[in-house]
C-alpha cells in the first residue's frame, strides 16, 4: 500500500488531556494535534487541557466523553483500567477505553535516602526504626505516582502509620519535582518518585546527597501478581556514583488513549500522524541522549502497538496495513 497521508473533509474538534501544563503531555499533545488539523477540514481546531492533580482525570474524561483524548503513564497501571482494579477502583471499570499508541519512556519508581544516615536497605531502615521524613506524591485518590510509592512503601514496612509511630512522617506534593524539591530544601530525608532521567535525580544521586535503595525480593513477591508492579532496574553507571544495577518498579511508557467510539476516519488519521510524522517530536528531544531523554527516541512502529490497553480497531488496522502488526 502507497503510504499516503489520509485526510478528513469535515471540520473536527477535539478535546484532549495533557499534563499540568509545562511537562512531556502537552508537548506531545501540541505536536500531534498540529499535524492532525493539516489534515483535517477547513475550521478543525483542538484544545488541550491541563490538569491540577495526578491524572486519573484523563482517561475518566476520556472514557465518559467528556475528552476525545488524553495521554497517561505508566502504561502498566493502565491495564487494570478495564477491571477498574487498583487505583480505578476509584472510577469503577473503564471498558471503553482503547489505545493509538504507546510512546517509550523508560522510567522508574525509586527510593532514595540521605547517604549520611548510613543505611543502604529497606531491612536495615526497617530494624533502625529510622523516622524518615519519606517525600512522595500525595496518595489522594488521583495520583498515579503518588499511588504506586504507597503501595511499594508499604509493602516494605514503611507505610505511614508505622513510619509515624517512630517519630517519621510522609512529606506531600504532587508533582516530581515538587516532589524532589522536599529533599532539596531539607523538608525530607527520603524519596519515592519517578522521572529518574531527569537532572533533579542525577544532581542528588551524583552529589552524593541520596543514595538510592533497593526493592527487596520479600515485599515484591506480594506486589508483583498485582497489575503496574513489574520489577525492574536502574542500569549500573546510570549515575556516575552508582557502580551496581538498582531493583526498582517499572514506571514506563506513555498511552495515547482515545474511546471505543471515536470515529474511525479520526482514529485511523491520529495514527497515521503519530506514526508517519513522528520525526518531528524525536527532533524536539535529540539535543538529550536517548537513556536521558523524557521521552525515549527513535519511536518504533513496531512496538507502538504494544498497548495495555486494547488498540483502537481503526488504529489497529493502520499497524496491520503498514505491516508493524500482525
Amino acid at each position: 500500500m502507497a503510504n499516503t497521508a489520509p485526510s478528513i473533509d469535515r471540520t473536527v474538534e477535539l478535546r484532549c488531556v495533557g499534563d499540568w501544563g509545562q511537562a512531556n503531555f502537552h508537548r506531545i499533545l501540541s505536536w500531534l494535534t498540529q499535524e492532525f488539523c493539516d489534515r483535517a477540514g477547513p475550521g478543525s481546531r483542538t484544545n488541550i487541557l491541563s490538569l491540577r492533580d495526578g491524572g486519573l482525570d484523563s482517561p475518566r474524561q476520556v472514557h465518559s466523553g467528556e475528552a476525545d483524548l488524553g495521554i497517561c503513564t505508566p502504561a502498566g497501571l493502565l491495564a487494570a483500567a478495564a477491571d477498574g482494579k487498583e487505583i480505578f477502583e476509584a472510577t469503577g471499570p473503564l471498558p471503553g477505553l482503547r489505545c493509538l499508541a504507546v510512546l517509550p519512556q523508560r522510567d522508574r519508581m525509586m527510593f532514595a535516602v540521605r547517604s549520611s544516615l548510613g543505611v543502604r536497605s529497606f531491612a536495615e531502615i526497617c530494624e533502625r526504626k529510622l523516622p524518615l521524613r519519606i517525600a512522595v506524591s500525595s496518595d489522594d485518590g488521583t495520583n498515579f505516582i503518588g499511588y504506586v510509592s504507597a503501595q511499594i512503601l508499604q509493602a516494605h514496612g514503611l507505610d505511614e502509620d508505622t513510619l509515624r509511630s517512630w517519630g517519621g512522617v510522609w512529606v506531600r506534593a504532587c508533582r516530581p519535582e515538587q516532589v524532589i524539591a522536599l529533599v532539596e530544601n531539607g523538608q525530607a530525608d527520603a524519596v519515592m518518585q519517578e522521572a529518574i532521567m531527569t537532572p533533579w535525580w542525577r544532581d542528588l544521586i551524583e552529589s552524593r546527597t541520596l543514595v538510592p535503595i533497593p526493592v527487596e525480593d520479600g515485599p515484591m513477591g506480594k506486589l508483583l501478581p498485582r497489575v503496574g508492579f513489574d520489577k525492574a532496574y536502574v542500569a549500573a553507571n546510570f549515575w556516575s556514583t552508582v557502580r551496581e544495577e538498582i531493583a526498582c518498579v517499572d514506571f514506563s511508557n506513555f498511552l495515547v488513549l482515545v474511546r471505543a467510539d471515536m470515529p474511525d476516519d479520526v482514529a485511523y488519521l491520529l495514527t497515521w500522524c503519530l506514526v508517519e510524522t513522528r520525526a518531528t517530536i524525536e527532533a524536539q528531544y535529540k539535543h538529550i541522549p536517548p537513556e536521558r531523554s523524557p521521552l525515549s527516541y527513535p519511536l518504533d512502529p513496531v512496538k507502538m502497538p504494544r498497548s495495555s490497553v486494547p488498540l483502537h480497531p481503526a488504529s489497529e488496522r493502520f499497524y496491520c496495513e503498514r505491516g508493524f502488526l500482525t
